[in-house]
Order: structure tokens, then C-alpha cells, then sequence
């Protein structure tokens, strides 16, 4: 009962497609709050492939609206 009520009949689509091999992913992404946030839902499957579950990925890519250019190199300080 994490999800809106208005939105569980798309997470249970979602899982539906999964548990029937149909689909290997779903993605969304809403405004919320003055934030843009990147939703997106796996599924989990053992070494034959039968479904065992959803991992569902909530990330917040507000900064990435601001990328430009490329950056190939890493820039960690050891």
C-alpha cells in the first residue's frame, strides 16, 4: 500500500507484464514538488527466468537537467 490509489491499477499492470515475461522494464517520470523524479520498475528473475519479484527505483534527476557536454573521465580524489 506504498503507491496513490489513483496509481495502482498501473503498478499492477505493471507486475502482471512482468509475471508473464511481456515486459523487462517500465519507466516514468513526474514533477513533484518543483523536483523531476525518475521512477522505474525491474523485474526480478531467478537462473530459468521465472519471476520472483519487482525492484523499483526512485531517483531524483532534477540535476540532470542541467548536464551539457560529455564527461568520460573520472574525477575522484584517492
Amino acid at each position: 500500500m506504498c503507491h496513490p490509489p489513483r496509481s495502482v491499477h498501473i503498478v499492477n499492470r505493471i507486475l502482471k507484464a512482468f509475471k508473464s515475461g511481456k515486459k523487462s522494464s517500465a519507466d516514468f517520470w513526474i514533477n513533484m514538488k518543483g523536483k523531476l523524479i525518475y521512477i522505474r520498475y525491474i523485474p526480478v528473475l531467478d537462473n530459468e527466468g521465472n519471476y520472483l519479484g519487482t525492484v523499483e527505483v526512485t531517483q531524483d534527476v532534477s540535476s540532470m537537467r542541467k548536464v551539457e557536454g560529455e564527461k568520460r573521465l573520472l574525477d575522484w580524489e584517492d
